[in-house]
């Protein structure tokens, strides 16, 4: 009981913002033009956690929200805006939210390629069958300790308090549940891959690879940016750019 109240008041603390560093790169409406359904939107969050966050991914991106459209059943926001992302709060468990949410943020958009009507029904599906769903907050305290400065330790040796692959940390983080939703559909975000002889008499040295998935509870936000199956799409560049038509001041 004590841990439950503790875990929900450092789950605020963490959840409040400290900084606003983030600039987004592009027009609010270029962005809802560019997005399509299962997209993966990153954010460069700017509250206590994502501080964390960055640090231990050695990343820009703190938070990962899934993109499924105006069509997707997420019902509206308070202002009645269609929601059209779902993701995982670290205060409010996994809920639906409309783009509005992150108009001032800077995000960048990490797009599935390949899937088809019925992977983004599967994926809509899983999605909605997770909301409400509450990540188990004793792992918000790997993040917090992070954080802690007593005792005094070196802010360049404070990352070594975590054990960021066991699994914990990243329980709390968003990225935990978009990366299930598609490796549910068995498509690829870091697999591991292992290789081995072919078994080719005519090639001794051709080998074969095999595609193992890794444990979701081990993804961050940075994963669908570095991997290769994910395509970046800048919404900017989306909207017919010219570079021609810049208005520089000196000119």
């Amino acid at each position: 009981m004590l841990l439950n109240w503790l875990a929900k008041h450092l789950a605020a603390y963490l959840s409040r913002q400290v900084a606003q560093h983030s600039v987004p790169t592009s027009t609010y409406e270029a962005l809802e033009r560019a997005l399509q359904p299962g997209d993966v939107l990153l954010v460069e969050g700017d509250a206590r956690i994502s501080v964390a966050i960055k640090y231990l991914t050695q990343s820009t991106w703190s938070h990962a929200a899934l993109y499924l459209g105006p069509d997707a059943g997420l019902g509206t926001s308070e202002d009645g805006e269609p929601c059209t992302l779902i993701e995982a709060d670290l205060e409010a468990g996994i809920r639906p939210l409309p783009l509005s949410f992150y108009r001032h943020s800077h995000t960048r958009i990490c797009r599935p390629v390949g899937l088809n009507e019925e992977n983004i029904h599967a994926l809509t599906d899983y999605a909605l069958s997770r909301l409400g769903h509450q990540y188990d907050m004793k792992n918000v305290f790997d993040l917090a300790r992070y954080l802690i400065q007593t005792p005094p330790v070196p802010a360049r040796h404070r990352y070594k308090l975590l054990s960021f692959g066991s699994g914990d940390p990243t329980r709390a983080i968003c990225s935990t549940f978009i990366a299930e939703g598609f490796q549910r559909l068995r498509y690829p975000i870091l697999p591991t891959i292992n290789t081995m002889p072919s078994g080719d008499p005519d090639c001794t040295d051709c080998i074969r690879e095999h595609y193992r998935i890794r444990q979701t509870s081990l993804f961050t936000p940075r994963d669908f940016d570095a991997s290769p199956y994910f395509r970046i799409i800048k919404p900017t560049l989306e909207d017919n750019f010219d570079f021609r038509a810049i208005n520089w001041a000196d000119l």
